[in-house]
């Protein structure tokens, strides 16, 4: 399996939280995350979107055929977040659209030496592999990137 994390890109300042949309900026980093995406997601990819609004369009950028799932909205638990994914049993890779500090959360439980205190960027991908080592199976940090490296 694997489990690509994506914090939403910049939004807007304001309130109601669950109403923010992205900036123009924000709408240049989902458009050149989502490019650098498709070309390396497989087809059968499950897309999994707070429903936010700036996690909604960042999610647009990719696809318009996402799940809206409420449990990983802003303040989801690890726990929660990751039975969304299926983790470790969905057979394929899952995109989870996301908040911080979750998806931090997230990362740093399953791969405890990512400091907690870590930060996940605004925008950026952290894509972590359950994959088969010598003694069964272990999550594996696959690539972090971040919009202004694309």
């Amino acid at each position: 399996m694997d489990l690509i994390l994506w914090r939403h890109a910049e939004a807007e300042e304001g309130f109601p939280d669950a109403a923010r949309k992205l900036t123009t900026e924000g709408l240049n980093q989902a458009k050149c995350m989502s490019d650098w995406l498709k070309s390396k997601l497989p087809k059968d990819t499950k897309v999994i979107v707070s429903p936010t609004q700036r996690t909604q369009q960042t999610a647009m950028a990719l696809c318009s055929d996402f799940i809206t799932e409420a449990a990983i909205g802003p303040g989801a638990n690890v726990h929660d977040t990751l039975a969304v994914a299926d983790w470790p049993n969905f057979q394929g890779a899952v995109v989870v659209v996301g908040h911080q500090p979750t998806l931090r959360n997230v990362a740093s439980y399953l791969i405890p030496t990512i400091p907690a205190e870590l930060r996940v960027k605004k925008g950026s991908v952290w894509w972590i592999r359950y994959q088969k080592n010598k003694s069964g199976f272990e999550p594996v940090l696959h690539t972090v990137i971040y919009p202004e490296m694309l």
